[in-house]
């Protein structure tokens, strides 16, 4: 479904490439997860899709279609993206936030309506009925963040790609998350996501690509990409990998130096 070949993306004066050959696929009714320390390039991945910064080679696919010909209206029916930072210039209800997804529907006067089916469905989808009517600046971090998913999914489309999405979250709200992720995956959407959370994308995720230094070290299932070595490389941290006693998925323990 999202598909990004050879891509290379480099930020003005920088002298090496914040992206370097990146190439990956994130198949409709899979979890596919970007991990990979900080600076690795793993939001730049992200503002590249949506077109915040400027690719220089390589090329960016949704369907086989070029992504980078297509116009933000074009693309945003077709992939719905959940950035790291999103407020609201002034408090809205919860339906009114999330009717803001459908902005690319309408045509050139025509504004999104709250009482549009499509915000219901969304919210009835992520589970945030009860924060319709309720104001943005109301809602914890957790509901906060699934009302910005229901946004996403009111847009519509068959891709959601998501930038840390976490961040903030205490264990409860990581693990909601998590599990409305999968189940949107299961309900047949490609669902791509940048995390740093090893640990529950290990037991979420069927695809996972690591990123070092704007390239690609390791992509596969987690058991292939969790290795010890790979990761105590990639980090450099020293830690071992072990197995989540739960569910038997590969498990990071960082040790102390």
């Amino acid at each position: 479904m999202l598909s990004v070949e050879a891509l290379v993306v480099r930020y003005p004066q920088a002298r090496e490439p914040a992206l370097n050959g990146v190439t990956l696929r994130a198949e409709r009714g899979a979890l596919t997860a970007i991990v990979g320390p900080n600076g690795s390039g793993k939001s730049t991945l992200v503002r590249a899709m949506i077109g915040r910064v400027p690719v220089e080679r390589g090329s960016i696919r949704v369907d086989g279609q070029d992504a980078l010909t297509l116009s933000r209206r074009a693309f945003a029916k077709r992939v719905a993206v959940v950035t790291q930072r999103d407020e609201p210039a002034f408090p809205l209800l919860g339906r009114e936030y999330i009717a803001l997804g459908r902005y690319a529907h309408g045509g050139l006067f025509r504004t999104a309506q709250p009482d549009d089916p499509a915000v219901d469905a969304a919210a009835k989808r992520a589970s945030v009925t009860e924060f319709l009517d309720r104001r943005t600046d109301q809602l914890s971090g957790g509901e906060w963040q699934r009302l910005r998913i229901a946004r996403a999914l009111a847009q519509g489309g068959e891709a959601l790609v998501l930038d840390e999405p976490t961040t903030f979250l205490d264990i409860a709200h990581e693990m909601a998350l998590f599990e409305l992720l999968a189940d949107l995956a299961r309900g047949g959407l490609a669902v791509l996501l940048v995390s740093h959370q090893l640990n529950l994308v290990a037991r979420f995720a069927g695809h996972v690509v690591l990123l070092h230094h704007g390239k690609v070290a390791a992509a596969g299932t987690p058991s292939a990409v969790m290795q010890g070595s790979i990761l105590e490389s990639v980090y450099e941290w020293p830690l071992v990998v072990t197995h989540d006693p739960a569910v038997g998925a590969p498990m990071l323990v960082p040790l102390r130096r």
